[in-house]
């Protein structure tokens, strides 16, 4: 794509190129048509000054008297009727030209680079002879094809020099665009307070670095307003959940034995439950957007604490969980990135069969945590679908399992991941389903 500079330069050098060439060729017809006039006028005046000096007697047309020298110089030819009186020095083919002048009207002729001109010479209504006067063009032309290659060499000197001193006045007036977009591409979505702070507007690009700024102001306020909204519903909404966890739980412990008495406590439990998984989701991911320090976690162990809270729901649904992997560091915060594996492992003992395995490694720059189970896996179609809110594959969706969660555990375990410079997706191949995390490594 090009750049605003590239297409400023163009523009500017095309209108000056065609500025340029408009004045070269104008200026090389003006040169045409002087040299045109010059060699015409040098053609009248030659043949006027001859006939001024010829003398008639007894209507005989006679020369005047010149050195022999100046004859053959003058490129004067006189004639009467078809007889030359007057010849100058000249090739065999101009001197031919010359003389299929005589006798005819006032007229031009151009033959072997010399241009002839033909004077009728008539004296009281009767036509005595005829006056041909003759100039070479070689110096016209000479001067006309170096004129012309003079004018062009100036031309492309001058566009040169102008893009040079174009690129440069540009690139001057462009320097605050530039800085500002490297410092915009430096900043994160967590440099709430960064501006451009060019100072009070005086011109266009400083009007739009405030114009900019006050967006930013905006943006930002925005941004902490759904930050702090976040963190203060799933505070608030903690306690309550809390206390109907509580509750439930000792009423199961002392309710009477009846199935359907405590299949109705067990199933508030279970929403609370979930209800409270998510809450603590969304203030991490509150707490790592309103806070950018970046801290470092070990992911295993991380790992290891999202299997345990993962581990009820393993027992119920018969799933083996197994964690693969060496210490590795992330640069995240441990709850985060706990809140990140949790969702997927959940998910993984959701729709498994019997096993879910836990990877963890490095890879370069990023630490990878893979999390694969025995269940049907995800289909192609729906690879990025299942990422989005509210959405849940289709493998076992004609079970207790399609009902079990709300379709957030994914957009939120992506949507941390992201939050600490990582990612969130389906790994390719595999005939179960496999989640793979990267982060950034400490």
């Amino acid at each position: 794509m090009r750049s605003l500079r590239g297409r400023l330069l163009w523009s500017a050098v095309g209108a000056v190129a065609v500025v340029l060439a408009a004045l070269t060729i104008g200026f090389n017809i003006v040169l045409e048509d002087r040299l045109e006039t010059d060699a015409r006028n040098v053609l009248e005046s030659r043949a006027a000054g001859e006939l001024s000096a010829l003398k008639i007697e007894r209507g005989n047309l006679v020369p005047a008297e010149t050195p022999d020298d100046s004859v053959l110089e003058s490129q004067i030819w006189v004639f009467q009727g078809n007889r030359a009186l007057e010849r100058p020095r000249a090739s065999a083919p101009v001197d031919r030209a010359a003389a299929s002048l005589a006798g005819g009207p006032r007229r031009t002729l151009d033959a072997h680079s010399t241009r002839l001109y033909a004077l009728p010479v008539v004296r009281s209504g009767q036509r005595l002879g005829t006056v041909v006067s003759a100039v070479s063009l070689e110096p016209y032309t000479e001067t006309q094809h170096t004129a012309l290659i003079a004018s062009v060499i100036i031309a492309l000197a001058a566009l040169a020099t102008v893009a040079a001193v174009a690129n440069r006045l540009i690139s001057r007036a462009l320097r605050p665009v530039s800085l500002m977009t490297s410092q915009a591409a430096e900043w994160s979505e967590r440099d709430l307070d960064r501006r451009f702070s060019l100072g009070e507007p005086h011109d266009e690009l400083t009007q739009l670095a405030a114009t900019l700024d006050g967006l930013l102001d905006r943006l930002a306020a925005t941004l902490r307003h759904e930050q702090r909204f976040s963190a203060e519903l799933s505070h608030e909404l903690r306690t309550p959940l809390a206390n109907v966890i509580a509750e439930a739980q000792f009423a199961m412990r002392h309710a009477r034995e009846t199935d359907e008495y405590r299949a109705g406590f067990e199933q508030v439990l279970q929403s609370a439950t979930q209800m409270n998984r998510i809450l603590d989701t969304l203030m991490a991911a509150a707490r790592a957007q309103l806070d950018p320090q970046r801290t470092t976690s070990d992911v295993v162990a991380c790992a290891r604490a999202a299997i345990d809270g993962c581990g009820a729901l393993a027992t119920e649904h018969g799933i083996e969980i197994q964690l693969e992997g060496a210490s590795v560091r992330a640069a995240a915060d441990a709850d985060l990135v706990e809140r990140i594996l949790a969702p997927l492992i959940e998910n993984a003992c959701l729709y498994g069969r019997s096993r879910v395995l836990v990877s963890v490694r490095r890879e370069g720059p990023q630490v990878l945590c893979t999390v694969e189970d025995d269940g049907p896996g995800v289909a192609p179609g729906e690879r990025e679908a299942i990422f989005e809110p509210g959405r849940r594959g289709e493998p076992g969706a004609s079970t207790a399992t399609a009902t079990r969660g709300a379709g957030l555990g994914l957009a939120l375990a992506r949507r941390l991941a992201r939050t600490a410079a990582g990612e969130v997706d389906v790994a390719a191949g595999g005939p179960g389903g496999s989640f793979v995390v990267r982060l950034p490594a400490a």
